[in-house]
């Protein structure tokens, strides 16, 4: 892979958050970006050389789009493939678009994780009602219904802890392919996050110990809790054996579960990741600046934390308001997202702080 010279421009797919935050370290490197969103109001073309405003599936507006830029990267996993793979054809996109047809439909998910040998919570396919039943039979109760496609932050899924939830889970999500989960007894929940450049080199950064909240993350801890550490190589190998065999460019995220037997894996996210706002400041290169480097074939950067513990906490809705008291902490480091309206579950900013 020929490196890609800094004036050179990115093009990145998708406008929130994590578009905005690849953006400004792509800045820092001396490249410009240009944002594919369909939202007219996107956070990451406030900080970008170039917007286009356009539906994935214009056709038009893409060409138009990968003629203007000299590498493509994407900020988010739920984006029609389909519409996209033309574009391959004129411009270089990394990751592959192959790990969004995994990671975007938790049935290839799962099934790529059985053929690599990898540990994962017990699941079936449920396409009906009948099918959800047959899926309890086998996996029991306590379970857990997830829509196969667009669930994210807790959304598209049901807990089914008892007989009386079955008759109403599979409306619950909409009547969509499904799969069902069945519990995992875990200790605690972490990240691993990786940066693989195209010629197969890897870095990792520490596992992250992960704290959600009505199924949003809202804390993330480096160096890892005690349980963790020790599952961390493991884990970390686990991550490295999906992305070679995807081969892929850039960051990958893996969840896993730290149980009794090891780690389980629980999802995969073909980018940058909340569980890793942290390296921003608490790392010697941040998540989005290898990322950048992945994709331009540029050397990637250590890793290494730069405190001795980091801590970094999601601004869920309301809780940016507290932007002035958190400001007056000076061990604080804040990230407000550029969001116009605060609102329940909307993720506005995130606050870390290294620890001495």
């Amino acid at each position: 892979m020929t490196m890609l010279k800094p004036g050179s421009t990115i093009g990145i797919i998708g406008g929130g958050q994590l578009g905005r935050m690849l953006a400004m370290a792509a800045a820092q490197l001396g490249y410009r970006c240009h944002i594919y969103a369909p939202e007219a109001d996107s956070v990451a073309a406030e900080v970008a050389a170039e917007f286009t405003c356009a539906p994935y599936e214009d056709w038009d507006a893409l060409k138009r789009f990968g003629d203007s830029v000299d590498v493509v990267t994407y900020e988010f996993e739920n984006l029609p493939v389909d519409a996209l793979t033309p574009l391959a054809a004129i411009v270089p996109i990394h990751p592959r678009l192959s790990s969004l047809t995994i990671a975007q439909d938790r049935l290839n998910e799962k099934s790529h994780m059985a053929d690599l040998g990898i540990a994962t919570a017990p699941w079936r396919a449920v396409s009906d009602q009948a099918s959800l039943e047959r899926a309890l039979a086998e996996i029991g109760m306590p379970a857990i219904l997830k829509t196969r496609c667009f669930g994210y932050d807790g959304k598209g899924q049901v807990r089914i802890t008892s007989p009386d939830d079955v008759a109403t889970a599979f409306e619950a999500i909409g009547a969509q392919p499904a799969i069902l989960e069945g519990f995992v007894d875990f200790e605690a929940e972490f990240s691993i996050l990786l940066c693989r450049a195209a010629d197969g080199d890897c870095t990792f950064w520490d596992a992250s110990t992960n704290v959600h909240r009505d199924g949003i993350l809202a804390v993330s801890t480096v160096p890892p809790a005690a349980l963790v550490a020790g599952q961390a190589r493991e884990a970390k190998a686990i991550a490295r054996r999906v992305a070679d065999a995807m081969d892929y460019v850039g960051v990958l995220t893996l969840e896993f579960f730290a149980s009794a037997h090891g780690p389980v894996f629980n999802e995969m996210a073909p980018r940058v990741h909340n569980s890793g706002h942290w390296t921003i400041e608490g790392a010697l290169t941040s998540q989005f600046e290898n990322h950048i480097r992945a994709v331009c074939g540029l050397p990637l950067g250590a890793t290494a934390l730069t405190a001795p513990r980091v801590r970094m906490d999601n601004l869920i809705g309301h809780e940016a308001d507290a932007w002035a008291e958190i400001l007056s902490d000076p061990t604080a480091h804040l990230h407000l997202y550029g969001k116009d309206e605060a609102r329940p579950g909307r993720k506005m900013g995130h606050v870390t702080r290294l620890m001495f």
